[in-house]
């Protein structure tokens, strides 16, 4: 169906159109950002397939998001010249057919080229998907439609564990890949039947190539510094000082082209907008650095140092991911009804209390179904948080919401990257740091006593010196896994302290509106 860009989106098109349009976008949307996790939860099982080791197969997801943050740059061009409709259609055909090359790969060079452009079909469908959502609903539902959005943004990725260890658990890691297709497929032909077509004069592609080579290469380069620190050891590692070399001299470059350029990649005219600039703020560091970190942690947590299976891994994430579905559209409907920082308020006390006072609870100790309960808070508090920040960055854009819709999703995957790479060195530093400390309390004689009695105990079916052996490594593994288990508490309490420093911004929001409110009753 063919509509016209005069009158508003959401005044032409019906109940019934919507809810087919919201299914179609929101479909696409959830199986790409799905992706995001449920690769990670079986990447060791691609070691041996892709002929590659450890490090190696890292590059399954670096390759992915590097690919998907740059092609975020080259949606708010493309949409000028081809339109959301055709950008969506394209961005879930390319990543559906990547899928399947994902799924065939024999190597990894196979699977890191097929990898990048899935990450590219990605950005062009999340940021569309979220355009053309926003713009089909009426100025008092964009809160619902930002909490429908939300729920796919959110729930997707704690869903990823679960079904990835499903799948890996009963069939092969290659499905994970080969389940895109038949969704893929329908989304595509569905969409082509139904997405509107909206009639407006053809503008010719004026883009700046110049400046997007210079910050795709910062980006890049940073996200591989990222990635790729921890294992080559920082600035003790030539390649990570190359690394950041190349990416403060494109940052560098990128700035001059675009002082420069008569067509700026990116108009910085929109953080003129306070409640955007704001709620990017917000959404890095509350979303990129404080719940990508725990996105990232407790899959690990149950993994590592509890010892659970994928699959168990995932069932027991699936509790909050329930939740973050649940709370996600119930959030946007807050929103519209009370305003978006009233709903932030309450998902910053939520937030706070969980990941300051639940979550660093969480030891190896607990029992299975207290970690459940535990996590349950944190599914509302992460359900309640995207609806109300986006709502309340993009109501204000207008001609902007486009670029709006892009930059943040840039955040969310450069924010995603340093809260990864936060949380991995935390893990490891805090691990070390706290064996040490083990020993350092430990008492030797009650020690002794007990590595002789283990000793005993083993001698009965080995040498004895063998015996020795084996009971000062089963001393050394529990002195270990307590050092990991209290660095885990530690990551999940510096997670929680990013958050509270990306929530704090909203006193400005507050403190802006209240100005406003004082001016217009002084005119």
């Amino acid at each position: 169906m063919r509509y016209n860009d005069e009158t508003p989106l959401y005044e032409q098109i019906d109940l019934l159109s919507r809810i087919l349009i919201t299914f179609v976008v929101m479909t696409g949307t959830f199986m790409a950002i799905l992706d995001t996790t449920i690769v990670d939860v079986v990447i060791p099982k691609m070691i041996a397939p892709l002929k590659t080791d450890l490090y190696g197969v890292q590059w399954v997801i670096t390759s992915y998001m590097a690919a998907a943050a740059t092609g975020l740059l080259l949606i708010e061009s493309l949409d000028k010249v081809l339109g959301l409709r055709v950008m969506f259609i394209m961005g879930i055909t390319l990543f559906t057919l990547s899928s399947v090359a994902c799924g065939f790969a024999e190597n990894l060079t196979q699977m890191i080229i097929a990898r990048s452009a899935q990450g590219v079909g990605e950005a062009f469908v999340v940021a569309t998907a979220q355009t053309i959502l926003f713009s089909i609903y009426p100025p008092n539902r964009k809160g619902i439609a930002m909490g429908i959005y939300g729920m796919g943004v959110s729930f997707a990725p704690a869903l990823g564990p679960t079904l990835g260890g499903w799948l890996t658990e009963h069939l092969t890691w290659r499905y994970i890949f080969f389940v895109n297709l038949p969704v893929g497929a329908m989304v595509v032909l569905v969409g082509l039947l139904i997405l509107p077509k909206i009639i407006k004069q053809k503008q010719k592609l004026r883009f700046n190539f110049i400046s997007y080579a210079f910050l795709g290469t910062f980006t890049i380069s940073l996200l591989i510094l990222l990635s790729k620190g921890q294992q080559k050891g920082w600035l003790q590692s030539d390649f990570i000082i190359k690394a950041l070399i190349i990416a403060v001299g494109a940052l560098f470059l990128y700035a001059i082209a675009e002082l420069l350029s008569k067509h700026k990649l990116i108009d910085f005219k929109i953080f003129k907008v306070p409640q955007y600039r704001y709620a990017c703020v917000i959404y890095f560091f509350t979303l990129g650095l404080s719940i990508y970190q725990l996105f990232y942690m407790i899959p690990l947590f149950y993994e590592n140092l509890k010892g659970y299976s994928t699959l168990n891994t995932g069932l027991h994430m699936l509790g909050f991911a329930v939740f973050i579905g649940m709370t996600s559209p119930i959030a946007g409907i807050l929103s519209d009804k009370f305003g978006e920082k009233y709903v932030l308020v309450v998902n910053a006390a939520l937030y706070i209390t969980t990941s300051i006072f639940l979550m660093p609870n969480l030891n190896y100790f607990t029992p299975s179904l207290r970690t459940i309960l535990l996590t349950i808070p944190l599914g509302f508090s992460l359900g309640t948080f995207f609806a109300p920040i986006t709502t309340m960055a993009m109501r204000h854009l207008r001609e902007y919401t486009s670029l709006g819709v892009s930059l943040m999703h840039y955040l969310r995957f450069m924010g995603g990257a340093f809260g990864t790479a936060i949380a991995t060195n935390t893990l490891q530093s805090k691990t070390a740091i706290h064996y040490e400390g083990i020993i350092s309390i430990q008492n030797f004689d009650y020690a002794r006593m007990y590595l002789n009695s283990v000793s005993e105990k083993f001698s009965a079916y080995m040498p004895e010196r063998m015996a020795e052996l084996r009971s000062e490594t089963l001393l050394a593994k529990l002195q270990q896994l307590m050092g990991l288990n209290e660095a885990f508490q530690d990551v999940f309490l510096h997670a929680g302290f990013f958050g509270i420093f990306g929530l704090s911004f909203l006193i400005l929001i507050f403190l802006h509106d209240k100005k406003i409110e004082k001016n217009d009753k002084t005119v």
